[in-house]
């Protein structure tokens, strides 16, 4: 198995870089040490614009002209997920807790959101009101994921710590739900996105982000 092409790195301007969004034009980081979701632009990484998140901000999608941020609140670690306006801040009214009150990654799909559960490896599409409609299995556990066309690309890893971490392939139409690792990752990757042309994900560990592609 081949492992991604880097195409390049850059510093996070904040401690513990944990999820990634790309909206069209920006990529939007929120990080676990300041509890911040940053809107940076990127190509000169400079910080566009930032909000503070009602919590931990695990993972991050863009949904149309909004984001939605799946959050990890209080002492308790409640995981909801939020509404957040871009330019304006989070929206206090919305809310949609989290499926068995956990969940960390987000994607969507156009219509509807899918949200990850790390231990149980299983992504589930949710309706509108926050309902599992459907359970899509993984190899691994799950620290990314990002929906480009009918495929779900995860990052996935055995152990978070020491073990291999993975680029790992589901087509959302085939019937059959069967993964497939088609990349190894040569970091503790934490979040998954996609600008069009490369993919992202952070290195959490040593603060820096990175854009990357999979080899054919």
């Amino acid at each position: 198995m081949k492992t991604i092409n880097e195409i390049k790195r850059f510093a996070s301007p904040v401690a513990l870089p944990q999820s990634l969004a790309w909206d069209g034009k920006h990529i939007w980081m929120g990080s676990l040490d300041t509890e911040c979701i940053y809107k940076m632009d990127p190509n000169s990484w400079e910080v566009l614009w930032q909000t503070k998140a009602p919590g931990l901000p695990y993972g991050i999608v863009a949904v149309k002209n909004e984001l939605r941020v799946l959050c990890g609140e209080t002492d308790e670690d409640y995981r909801n997920i939020r509404c957040c306006l871009p330019d304006q801040g989070i929206d206090p009214e919305f809310v949609i807790p989290c499926p068995e009150d956990t969940g960390s990654q987000l994607s969507f799909d156009g219509n509807n959101l899918y949200v990850s559960q790390w231990y149980n490896r299983v992504v589930l599409k949710l309706d509108a009101a926050g309902n599992v409609i459907q359970t899509f299995k993984s190899p691994h556990g799950i620290c990314g994921q990002v929906i480009v066309g009918s495929m779900l690309y995860l990052m996935t890893t055995e152990d978070e710590e020491a073990g291999d971490y993975w680029i790992t392939k589901i087509d959302l139409h085939d019937d059959s739900q069967s993964a497939e690792d088609i990349a190894r990752v040569p970091f503790k990757a934490r979040a998954l996105t996609f600008d069009g042309m490369y993919f992202w994900s952070n290195h959490r560990e040593i603060g820096e982000t990175v854009c990357f592609e999979i080899p054919q």
